[in-house]
């Protein structure tokens, strides 16, 4: 069955090439994009310092790349969980990195909910802000805290996505209970993290209080429709995404 997000997809991700690959090559986007992926494998510790974003070619690369792959999953895992059915309304994206996840949910739910979008990286607010226009969504980003998002309620949608592991132990157990009691309130909570060994020690925790809360823990594995010029990249990096592969924590309406 075709969906009005795919084609939407596409035309953003036409848009996301002009943008950034007119300020750099195709070949130093690569370059950049293999440091970025030896940062999260190797070098995790630099992440909460703000490492994957300390550089045009790594924050062009993140936007060109991991954007629509996050876009990809989380769309993929909104529609196994028939999260946007009824459409929420409101989704609050909690360190929103270019907005791709948020705007996926979005776009599954027929673009109704409003983005309400928090990051602590002016760069990642300016790109997510870009990210909504060109989508048609309805949003609002701004620079600040995790901690500092707006409380969420019935009706309304928190997510997550790849964050929770870029966050220091305190950190991530605040937010923890922040997520929780969201969910007390009625409103859905989607948490979103690649499948990785390396720094994901709090993730059987996490899964044992959502599953608790009432709620599941779950790893996914779809194929992988990426539009031509991102496998090419993919494989010019010597990376290899012909699959979507993550795992994702809910509690439903």
């Amino acid at each position: 069955m075709h969906r009005p997000s795919e084609d939407r997809f596409v035309s953003w991700f036409a848009a996301l090439e002009r943008r950034h690959l007119d300020r750099l090559t195709f070949q130093e986007v690569r370059r950049a994009l293999q440091a970025l992926s030896s940062l999260y494998v190797e070098r995790r510790a630099r992440l909460e310092a703000g490492g994957a974003l300390d550089s045009a070619g790594k924050r062009a690369a993140f936007a060109l790349f991991y954007g629509p792959l996050h876009f990809l999953l989380v769309r993929q895992i909104v529609r196994a969980l028939e999260a946007a059915r009824p459409a929420p309304a409101r989704i609050i994206d909690l360190g929103c990195g270019t907005g791709a996840a948020s705007a996926a949910w979005a776009l599954e739910a027929g673009g109704k909910p409003l983005i309400a979008a928090v990051d602590r990286s002016a760069w990642a607010i300016a790109e997510a802000e870009w990210t909504f226009r060109t989508l048609g969504l309805r949003a609002s980003a701004r620079r600040d805290d995790l901690e500092r998002a707006r409380s969420a309620r019935r009706g309304e949608a928190v997510l997550a996505a790849f964050t929770v592991n870029e966050l220091a132990p305190q950190a991530r157990s605040r937010l923890l209970g922040r997520l929780l009691s969201y969910a007390d309130a009625g409103a859905r909570v989607l948490v979103v993290e690649p499948l990785a060994r390396r720094g994901f020690s709090f993730w059987d925790d996490w899964s044992a209080l959502f599953v608790a809360a009432g709620g599941r823990a779950d790893t996914w594995d779809f194929e992988a429709d990426l539009p031509e010029r991102l496998e090419l990249l993919d494989r010019a990096a010597g990376l290899d995404h012909a699959r979507l592969i993550g795992r994702s924590l809910w509690i439903g309406p």
